[in-house]
């Protein structure tokens, strides 16, 4: 990589951990480092648990548990174990919590002003475009994708969402029971594996593969949530589907859609597809796709 964009990239970062004060000790004169006034806000009105706050933030076990130690000795919040499952701790604001909560989002939104007050109403958007693009770019560069089994508790909570969303858009609406090797065994080996992309520790996308032959394979449910559409998500299920495709010894991929899932079409061109002939007897599929790895 080019050591000029690394340097800028770290000037980059001290600007913005100067700017906004993360370098205080009493960040926004609160009377607590930013690490604290951060877990207060991601606590939230609603509460939070701890493993979610964990991956949110992306903190160690121990770390996360000297500051809520922290917050617990000022009063702030309270660690209970869940509803259900002793081994998950609920993290709730007291009313003291709640109150410096609105505090910190009274002062986030003063120092927001600040920054943008001095500037032009042009140099304003070009700020504010610049970052929209930065949180997009950062948050695409978090993306996890790794597998996991087709019938996990996450890979259901997004085969759900997807199923829902081609029921939505199909015309003739959807039923998962009469796609092709439609169940969780066809993306579980030895027959297949299944894929979740992860952003923050919290599911945004999914897909599966399942062998078709000794050398061919099929690109399966590949979905991604509304809120992360933009980051490359289903890109980057498609590459990790292929490089497990080639590990198992494939030289085929094979796919089918329907006719309106058009951003689908487009992204499997890029990707190297080419349509071909009908190859199944799947009822929603009009088109068909392979790519020779």
């Amino acid at each position: 990589m080019d050591p000029a964009e690394i340097r800028q990239v770290r000037r980059f970062n001290r600007l913005v951990t100067r700017r906004v004060g993360a370098l205080d000790d009493s960040y926004l004169s609160r009377g607590r480092p930013l690490g604290e006034a951060r877990l207060i806000f991601e606590i939230g009105q609603a509460g939070a648990d701890a493993r979610s706050l964990r991956a949110a933030l992306g903190l160690d076990s121990g770390y996360l548990s000297r500051l809520l130690r922290a917050l617990t000795a000022e009063g702030l919040v309270e660690v209970a174990k869940g509803q259900g499952d002793a081994r998950v701790r609920r993290v709730t604001l007291t009313a003291t919590g709640r109150d410096e909560l609105a505090a910190y989002d009274r002062l986030s939104d003063e120092l927001a002003r600040s920054i943008l007050a001095p500037l032009a109403p042009p140099q304003r958007e070009r700020l504010l475009a610049a970052m929209a693009e930065v949180e997009r770019l950062l948050s695409a560069g978090a993306l996890v994708v790794a597998r996991e089994p087709a019938d996990s508790a996450d890979a259901t909570w997004c085969l759900e969402r997807y199923f829902a969303e081609l029921a939505r858009r199909f015309d003739e609406g959807f039923d998962p029971g009469k796609g092709a090797k439609a169940g969780a065994e066809a993306m579980n080996p030895p027959h297949g594996w299944f894929f979740l992309a992860r952003l923050d520790g919290r599911p945004v996308g999914c897909g599966g593969l399942a062998r078709l032959g000794a050398q061919e394979g099929e690109v399966k449910r590949v979905w991604t949530a509304p809120d992360a559409r933009g980051f490359g998500v289903a890109r980057r299920i498609v590459a990790a589907i292929e490089a497990t495709a080639r590990e198992a010894g494939m030289t085929t991929l094979k796919l089918d859609t329907n006719r309106a899932l058009k951003e689908a079409h487009a992204l499997y061109r890029k990707l190297g597809f080419v349509e071909i002939a009908r190859y199944n007897d799947n009822p929603y599929a009009d088109h068909w796709f392979e790519k020779r790895l």
